[in-house]
């Protein structure tokens, strides 16, 4: 087989994973009730990812088993990010309804929503990746965000192009756009945890001229 069919073989075995996560996202998350399913299944999803990007079989009943164990931890992780996200989304649609009269308001509650999602970004895989204290997770995915500006821009554009061929064609969401988020978020986190603990196993050289300048210590 020639280095292209592989290459395609590849691409079309990760869409067929992207939708079936997708699936299974969404089923759980509904079973859950929304409030209580978004946790545990978006923690599943991050830990079958990191599963398979590591070469591991995955099955139906990984998801299952792995939502079922992380229910309440999941729920503890995800849902008070979740909600400071939507808030701040709330606030800012709100200010926008608004008119010009509270730019000042409606800028900064922008920011606030980009941080955020930036942080929410590494959350999901920081949990799937580190064994961490529930209370640390998102406190070091915020630290991590603004610590590591170039790699939270890189997954804040992922985001935004997600949800830009998303809004052009909706039945993307219930197909193939959040398990495609959620694969390439912790793709890329998984990428961004190891350049940053290669940093930290090095000896201090010479002082870089790119931010961060010191390696952020996680566990």
């Amino acid at each position: 087989m020639g280095r292209a069919a592989v290459r395609l073989h590849a691409l079309c075995a990760t869409i067929a994973w992207c939708c079936a996560l997708n699936a299974m996202w969404i089923a759980f998350t509904l079973l859950g009730g929304v409030v209580l399913g978004v946790g545990p299944a978006t923690v599943a999803a991050c830990v079958l990812s990191r599963r398979r990007i590591n070469g591991e079989s995955i099955h139906l009943r990984d998801f299952v088993a792995t939502w079922r164990r992380e229910f309440l931890r999941g729920t503890a992780v995800v849902l008070p990010v979740a909600i400071v996200v939507v808030v701040l989304l709330s606030n800012y649609a709100f200010f926008s309804m608004l008119g010009p009269g509270v730019g000042g308001a409606r800028l900064l509650t922008l920011v606030a929503l980009i941080v955020a999602i930036g942080a929410a970004s590494y959350v999901g895989p920081m949990y799937a990746h580190y064994d961490l204290p529930l209370r640390a997770v998102a406190a070091k995915s915020l630290r991590f965000a603004l610590a590591r500006p170039a790699s939270t821009i890189i997954l804040l554009f992922v985001f935004a192009a997600l949800a830009f061929v998303t809004a052009a064609v909706p039945v993307l969401l219930a197909v193939v756009s959040i398990g495609a988020w959620w694969h390439a978020s912790t793709w890329l986190c998984l990428r961004f945890f190891q350049e940053n603990e290669d940093r930290l196993a090095r000896p201090a050289e010479q002082p870089q001229r790119v931010l961060p300048v010191e390696p952020l210590r996680i566990r």
